[in-house]
């Protein structure tokens, strides 16, 4: 499984950081809850495993601080590309 750029994107977190993978992401501008987006995409080994099991595990490192909430989906939110209606540089 690989995170994928996508036109909404308006972030991209660990740009700077060779230790990590770049993560493109959207920021859900003025949203309460803070809502961020990530989009992945399956290799056909992944989706043939997930449609057979049913299953989809998922890994978070929280370097010993509180979880935050988190949400999987297959279905893509609604997300405006205005890269103006985002505060800051859009790299974290």
């Amino acid at each position: 499984m690989i995170v994928v750029e996508f036109p909404e994107q308006t972030t991209v977190f660990a740009a700077n950081q060779p230790e990590y993978r770049p993560l493109p992401a959207h920021r859900f501008p003025d949203d309460p809850q803070g809502r961020i987006a990530f989009c992945w995409s399956l290799s056909w080994r992944e989706r043939f495993t997930v449609l057979w099991t049913g299953v989809l595990w998922q890994e978070v490192l929280t370097f010993r601080q509180p979880l935050q909430p988190q949400k999987l989906t297959v279905e893509k939110p609604t997300m405006c590309r205005d890269l103006r209606a985002v505060r800051g540089d859009g790299h974290e």
